[in-house]
């Protein structure tokens, strides 16, 4: 599992894929919690998830920022305002991946509710339900935003696999096995 001047690390791979399942995890439970009605078990676990899993995220972001720090990355395949915008993309996701969760620790600080799952979180505000509410809504705006985010950074993925017909995708799927 080591780089190549042409792929990312194993390491950073997997991070990058066992992200992407989690923040579809995150939204998956976020979505299906309106399936129920308000104050039932299935939607309050659904909730406990989300909570949960966004916490994971936020753990999990910072594994993936050292293993970026760490293992090399190839060579960038496209020049000039490409890399821009690509390297403005990669601000933008990870300032969601560390962000959303942060912000919902928050909103669940001050609505005073840090147990998740059993675990108690240490509170990161006094609680105040109007801030709660508050800090909900830029929390849900964010997350829409990172629908869009996921969304072009797909899209950029795809264009450059079928369009330019580059290694941009290619050098982020894991290695297959030789027979």
């Amino acid at each position: 599992m080591h780089a190549s001047p042409r792929r990312y690390h194993g390491l950073s791979i997997a991070l990058h894929w066992l992200m992407l399942l989690l923040i579809a995890a995150v939204y998956a439970c976020i979505e299906l919690k309106g399936n129920f009605p308000r104050g039932s078990e299935p939607r309050e676990l659904l909730k406990q998830w989300h909570f949960a899993l966004g916490m994971l995220v936020w753990v999990m972001v910072w594994a993936r920022l050292l293993a970026r720090l760490l293992l090399p990355a190839p060579a960038a395949v496209s020049a000039g305002w490409q890399n821009t915008l690509a390297a403005a993309m990669h601000l933008a996701l990870y300032g969601l991946m560390i962000g959303l969760p942060l912000l919902g620790w928050l909103v669940l600080s001050a609505a005073d509710k840090t147990q998740i799952l059993g675990i108690a979180l240490p509170p990161l505000l006094a609680p105040n339900q109007a801030l709660a509410g508050q800090l909900k809504e830029v929390h849900e705006w964010l997350g829409v935003a990172g629908y869009w985010l996921i969304g072009l950074h797909a899209a950029a993925a795809v264009l450059h696999h079928c369009v330019l017909r580059d290694d941009t995708l290619r050098r982020m799927l894991p290695a297959r096995q030789a027979r």
